[in-house]
């Protein structure tokens, strides 16, 4: 378990640090919404387009991780849908729930690639690449539809179409396949430049993540946070390691599925709740609450996810 705590340290200390100067007199505060709209738009696409487009996948079961991941992201939909009538029981909102909904499905590729590059370098952040450019389409898809059905922003079909459509990160990913795909390389000058703004994606993105973070929702965490923060931290790496075990994934690969279930919500699901008539504020604490935790459960995951790689090995 040190190790991998050790690990993962670095990546929380910079979020950490985006707490920190959140909250510094000395800079101008409106800066971040400029530094998280050019990282959502510009830095992060460009960083998987980057690596999408050089990655190699010959050593990787690629049939068998698109099964696994979308597999695991169809299961937790079901599980989150038939979680409707409870929430509505319990006397949660429509508009709260798209954010229990959002929170526990979605996760933040940030943390995902800073911990995979630190842990097991390219090929772990190759590998998290893919698992991202396989589920940023239905996990937008899903989300999006979620709050056009039950936000209370009057969203049409044409907004989901358009949303999906004009995704950054979709399209950064789409691009890089292609790329990839192709007979030739990149012109050299165009993929250094390319190089040099994402190489500025992980720390700027995980700065992002302490940023946004309510420390005074951590403190008091209620019933309605802490629900999300059970499925995103604990039952979705679990559906994802179960179904990585059954379909013969082990090794890296497992390691990596479970540290990309692992992860913390995304943040820009709150600016999606914010737009389209969803719960920000109760989205706001849960991120909070799961980033936070995050610092734990992830180091757990994965130290048990290595022993049932190393079982797996043994008994090869």
């Amino acid at each position: 378990m040190i190790p991998i705590f050790e690990s993962i340290l670095p990546i929380f200390l910079i979020v950490l640090l985006g707490i920190v100067l959140r909250r510094v007199p000395f800079i101008d505060q409106s800066v971040w919404p400029g530094l998280e709209t050019l990282g959502y738009y510009l830095f992060f696409p460009f960083l998987l387009f980057l690596t999408l487009a050089k990655a190699d996948y010959s050593g990787i079961e690629l049939g068998t991780v698109a099964i696994v991941s979308l597999l695991a992201v169809a299961v937790m939909t079901v599980l989150l849908l038939a979680l409707h009538p409870l929430a509505r029981a319990m006397g949660m909102t429509n508009a709260s729930y798209t954010t229990l909904f959002q929170t526990s499905s979605r996760w933040n590729a940030f943390v995902a690639l800073a911990i995979a590059e630190k842990m097991t370098g390219v090929s772990g952040l190759a590998l998290v690449a893919l698992v991202m450019a396989l589920l940023v389409i239905p996990l937008n898809f899903i989300n999006v539809a979620m709050l056009v059905w039950y936000g209370t922003g009057g969203r049409s079909a044409l907004t989901l179409v358009k949303r999906i459509a004009g995704n950054p990160l979709i399209l950064g990913c789409v691009a890089g396949i292609v790329v990839n795909a192709l007979p030739f390389g990149m012109y050299p000058p165009f993929e250094q430049a390319v190089d040099l703004i994402a190489r500025a994606s992980l720390g700027l993105g995980l700065l992002m993540v302490g940023a946004g973070l309510k420390l005074n929702d951590a403190l008091r965490p209620r019933p309605a946070v802490l629900v999300p923060v059970a499925l995103k931290l604990i039952a979705f790496p679990a559906i994802m390691v179960a179904l990585a075990v059954v379909f013969g994934l082990g090794g890296e690969s497992l390691i990596i599925l479970a540290l990309c279930a692992a992860v913390p919500t995304a943040m820009n699901g709150y600016l999606l709740a914010r737009q389209m008539g969803g719960d920000a504020p109760l989205y706001a604490a849960v991120t909070t609450v799961q980033t936070v935790a995050s610092f734990l459960t992830i180091p757990a995951v994965m130290w048990a996810s290595g022993l049932i790689a190393a079982a797996q090995a043994a008994g090869g």
